[in-house]
């Protein structure tokens, strides 16, 4: 980030400012704040980012203070970049939902050189049909920590977000802006950058927690089970000074998004993420540049995956793994992603931390689809920083599988740091007095005398209650409507749902809807203004996006993406009606079990039927502006629905679609009345004939429509 000669320069003004540091007299110039502005940016980068301080910290905070006190002097003079800016309780402690400019995915695991192997597999089989095929791997440590999205403008921080949903996050920014690892000014004009988005983990060094840790013992504070933890809990401290107090650092490890003033996508000039990595350590980031590595075979790739977890406790933060990627961008474009995560990285998880315990008893939880899951209750016991007495058993087919019984010494790891999981029972403890798990045969939730048949479908492992009559299947339906991703009722949660159930309020969806805000008013804990607070909250999801309300259902695999997509596709819920499996196979991302749960969700009477009482409610079951894609307005064909089906001779079937878009069309995948223009190709099938039979969807030619989008 900065040359010998710029440094030897700010060394030398940093002694004549330290000598004259006494002098509080107003500067009489900008210029004078700016070079003091520069001189204390330069130290917090050596200290925090590069960990190689080149002055005490008494020089440093007498600076501090010179620049604090001249800023009081001329506040008109204060910018927003300023050191002195990155601390103040009086910032606002509101967190509003932001959305990313790339979503930020999940990523798949690996755990062996085999998983290794059918990654690279999974690489070349989507290239087969190109002709350059070479790739090498990047890997840098997986940081255990909180993910963010920093945005950058005109050379300026702007904004930080949380991965939230991972289309949409938390605005954090005032908090962030406190962590001195996180530059406010970052000279990204100089690479003619206007814009960039990154992707980076805020966390907290272990020997920082540790002492963290042990200074809350020593106020009788609780202490923290993890650093992941600690950290996350201080960005969104309602003081924003409290994020830098916890010794939060952010290491920055990608370029989600840069355009230069034009708008034009200047990642398409690297070639490669290792480039990308180096660009942020140019920059001034604490960064993954340091610990990564490229490898051109999987065998290096392999060996250097078991040296870092050797080494995992020497390093300085938590890390689980370590995340693998292919170097080459352009192959990262090729390969795409799923809604889930990137096909061209993966994470390789380190071998979980373990613990034994014994088997108490397996009870039974039923989910909002009717899914039964065995849960094993344990003999409490402290693994990776938490206290586990719950582990789920998943199904009857792991049970079995592993021969897990009552009574058993089990094996207990946290898979990737995060989720309880029985590795093995250790049958060398047998003695004779374990007890085979039988799963039942009716529903074990169930309190009432009608006794229900369990189901379990012929590709599925689990088993499911088919026929709800206790109610507990509408419990949970309830929890995962109100919830953030969903409808998010803000102070609705899962507690208070469970409350009102108890009490007769709620017993069914649009209960929610119906709640006596009266008798809420007079309960234990309530009042008329919570009690007002929470009509509001009840009231404004009324208004949520279809692709909230489509995901709110529960409809089985149906997860946040994929309702964005389906619903950027209609008008409103009902034509979902009217769509066959087909219909949903045409959609990117939307696979065959899906497309069947869809269409049998939308055959159901009892489904619709609570739609139309939703309806009724007032709730929108319309698609809105934040549904739809951006369209081009001046475009010919701005403002129509387009689709294409057969085989087209010119284009590829995404070509088109995307000519289609910068023409100002919305590309639809379903033949009904919102239809417009329907190009048809080579053996077209059913989409043309039912565009015939409607009369309302103009029909034309391949070459009718290039001819059509090249009009000006």
């Amino acid at each position: 980030m900065y040359s010998k000669n710029e440094e030897r320069e700010l060394l030398r003004k940093t002694e004549q400012m330290v000598a004259e540091a006494r002098d509080q007299k107003a500067p009489d110039e900008r210029d004078d704040l700016d070079k003091l502005r520069d001189i204390l940016r330069y130290h917090e980068w050596k200290y925090y980012v590069k960990n190689e301080p080149v002055i005490p910290d008494p020089d440093y905070d007498s600076l501090f203070q010179l620049l604090k006190s001249w800023e009081e002097k001329k506040p008109d003079w204060i910018t927003a970049d300023s050191p002195t800016q990155r601390v103040g309780s009086d910032l606002s402690a509101d967190f509003p939902t932001v959305q990313h400019l790339v979503p930020m995915l999940s990523l798949g695991n690996a755990s062996s050189e085999e998983d290794l192997q059918q990654f690279s597999d999974q690489i070349k089989r989507l290239l087969k049909d190109e002709t350059q095929q070479d790739f090498d791997f990047v890997s840098e440590p997986k940081y255990d920590g909180s993910s963010l999205a920093l945005l950058y403008e005109n050379d300026l921080l702007v904004r930080a977000a949380t991965r939230g949903n991972g289309i949409e996050g938390d605005d954090i920014t005032n908090n962030v802006r406190t962590l001195k690892t996180v530059p406010l000014r970052v000279p990204f004009s100089k690479y003619g950058v206007q814009r960039a988005e990154l992707r980076a983990e805020a966390l907290i060094p272990l020997d920082d927690f540790q002492k963290l840790n042990e200074e809350r013992e020593k106020q009788g504070l609780t202490t923290f089970a993890n650093p992941r933890n600690a950290a996350a809990g201080g960005l969104r401290m309602k003081d924003p000074a409290e994020a830098s107090r916890r010794g939060i650092e952010v290491i920055v490890y990608q370029l989600g998004f840069l355009t230069d003033p034009q708008n034009n996508d200047l990642l398409k000039d690297f070639e490669l993420h290792s480039d990308t990595l180096e660009l942020l350590d140019k920059l001034g980031f604490k960064s993954s540049f340091e610990d990564h590595r490229v490898h051109s075979g999987l065998e290096d790739l392999a060996a250097h995956m078991k040296e870092w977890e050797a080494k995992r406790s020497d390093y300085p933060y938590e890390i689980d793994g370590m995340v693998v990627k292919v170097n080459q961008l352009e192959i990262q474009r090729k390969t795409g992603s799923t809604s889930h995560h990137p096909r061209w990285a993966i994470a390789y998880k380190f071998k979980a931390k373990q613990a034994t315990s014994k088997l108490l008893k397996v009870d039974y939880q039923v989910g909002k689809i009717g899914t039964i899951t065995p849960v094993a209750k344990i003999q409490a016991v402290p693994l990776a920083g938490v206290t586990i007495s719950s582990v789920s058993l998943h199904n009857e087919e792991f049970i079995r599988s592993k021969d897990i019984r009552i009574g058993d010494r089990v094996l207990v790891e946290r898979a990737g740091d995060v989720i309880p999981y029985i590795v093995k029972p250790l049958t060398e403890f047998r003695n004779g007095e374990q007890e085979i798990i039988n799963f039942p045969e009716y529903c074990p939730v169930n309190d009432t005398e009608e006794q229900v048949n369990l189901v379990k479908l012929e590709d599925e492992a689990a088993w499911r209650c088919p026929r709800c009559v206790c109610g507990k299947q509408d419990l949970q339906k309830m929890i995962f409507f109100v919830s953030k991703d969903a409808m998010d009722m803000a102070g609705l949660g899962k507690s208070l749902i469970e409350r009102f159930y108890r009490l007769d309020m709620v017993k069914r969806i649009p209960d929610l809807y119906r709640l006596d805000y009266e008798k809420v008013s007079r309960l234990e804990g309530f009042g008329e203004k919570s009690a007002a607070n929470l009509k509001k909250a009840v009231e404004e999801s009324k208004n949520r996006p279809l692709r909230r309300l489509l995901y709110s259902l529960g409809i089985h695999h149906l997860g946040k993406r994929a309702s964005a997509i389906i619903a950027a596709e209609v008008d409103e819920v009902w034509d979902l009606k009217n769509w066959e499996e087909e219909d949903y196979l045409q959609l990117k991302d939307i696979g065959p079990v899906l497309a069947k749960n869809m269409v049998g969700y939308f055959s159901d009477d009892h489904n619709l039927n609570l739609l139309r009482e939703l309806e009724e409610l007032d709730i929108n079951l319309k698609s809105t502006a934040q549904d739809k894609p951006t369209e081009r307005k001046d475009g010919p064909l701005s403002g129509k629905s387009i689709l294409f089906t057969g085989s087209l001779g010119k284009f590829s079937r995404k070509e088109a679609q995307k000519m289609a878009e910068e023409a100002g069309a919305r590309n639809i995948s379903a033949v009904s009345s919102k239809l417009d223009i329907l190009v048809a190709g080579e053996k077209a099938g059913s989409k043309l004939k039912k565009a015939k039979e409607l009369g309302t969807v103009e029909i034309m030619t391949e070459d009718e429509f290039v001819e059509l989008v090249e009009r000006t």
